[in-house]
């Protein structure tokens, strides 16, 4: 077993705490019918008020004791992040954090690239190093029905570009492939996005939540999406740079890049896991199945010293034992409360 890093807080499995994906809002401008799907989360729906909502002084408390403890990426999530006022100003006051050894943090973010051909440059210019963005199909008329809000895919596809351009990269471009929906797009979405520097990623469509009416048959295993591109264009595996990676990384053997395929559903990488994520109004997660959280707001808003939520944090890690992707084909459906991938991010 690897020894633990000075600082360092391993949980019950061995496992480190690396990555915090910090939620900064519970809405979203889209309605992807796999994550917040509109017959859910319609015009009725309550999101959170501001107030319940972590402040950016809580934000940047909470990820400054983290990466005192070992964490050195930080993902800002929702929701849409873009659409929390003020998102830029969070990312200047994040980039300022240094770990124990003085380096910088690996600072990123998730979106739907809706806003970020306006946001993009002063997101870089705050100290933002990378975005992830979610583009589920070329297909224009496909796009907008995943999205349900009528949203063009030329908009995500400028975003992607403007990203690129600032400096925001490699980009990431996360697809989730669902049987059925969008599946016969694996190939054109490789072609398009090869030899553009960018990175496209193929999601095995998750149980995340309760309301994306997630059946098995509905998954496409990462192993076929890599086949099919592999007999189109050949590919050999990237050695993983990093234990806690997710993805499974491939690169075309003509030069052309890389793509990533995370299996979730097919091939668990619980083992390896050495992520938390914190919900917009405060609760700590430490699995993307978890069924409840650890309340962290209450703790700040009642006092708590930065020694003493360090202490608590430290607690709450050790004692995790999550590894529900491993066990998933042994529990009976619906049996299990699972929080919803909009309330804590990806």
């Amino acid at each position: 077993m690897k020894a633990p890093l000075a600082g360092e807080i391993q949980d019950a499995r061995s496992r480190p705490l690396h990555d915090l994906r910090i939620s900064v809002t519970d809405r979203c401008n889209f309605r992807c019918v796999y994550c917040m799907p509109k017959e859910i989360f319609g015009r009725d729906f309550q999101f959170r008020e501001r107030s319940e909502l972590l402040s950016f002084e809580e934000i940047e408390r909470l990820a400054r004791i983290s990466v005192s403890l070992g964490v050195t990426k930080l993902r800002l999530t929702g929701g849409e992040p873009l659409l929390r006022r003020g998102i830029v100003d969070l990312v200047a006051m994040l980039s300022n954090l240094r770990t124990p050894e003085g380096k910088r943090i690996d600072l990123a973010m998730t979106t739907n690239g809706s806003a970020l051909p306006v946001l993009a440059p002063a997101l870089k210019e705050a100290g933002l190093n990378r975005v992830t963005i979610s583009l589920d199909s070329l297909d224009d008329e496909k796009f907008k029905a995943i999205n349900d809000v009528n949203f063009p895919v030329s908009k995500v596809l400028e975003a992607i570009q403007v990203a690129r351009e600032v400096g925001l990269g490699p980009v990431k471009i996360n697809t989730v492939i669902k049987r059925g929906v969008n599946d016969s797009e694996i190939l054109s979405l490789a072609e398009h996005f090869r030899g553009t520097g960018n990175i496209l990623r193929f999601i095995e469509f998750m149980d995340v939540g309760t309301t994306n009416g997630w059946k098995l048959d509905e998954v496409l295993p990462s192993a076929e999406v890599v086949s099919m591109i592999n007999e189109r264009w050949a590919l050999e595996p990237v050695t993983k740079t990093e234990p806690g990676e997710t993805a499974n990384r491939w690169r075309y053997k003509d030069g052309a890049g890389e793509i990533g395929v995370i299996s979730s559903v097919t091939n668990a990488f619980c083992g390896n896991c050495s992520r938390a994520r914190v919900s917009a109004e405060g609760q700590l997660y430490t699995c993307l199945f978890a069924g409840s959280g650890y309340d962290l707001r209450q703790l700040m808003r009642d006092g708590i010293s930065d020694e003493d939520l360090a202490k608590a944090l430290t607690g709450h890690w050790r004692k995790r034992d999550d590894n529900y992707s491993e066990l998933r084909a042994a529990l009976t459906p619906g049996n299990r409360k699972r929080i919803e991938m909009s309330y804590i991010g990806g």
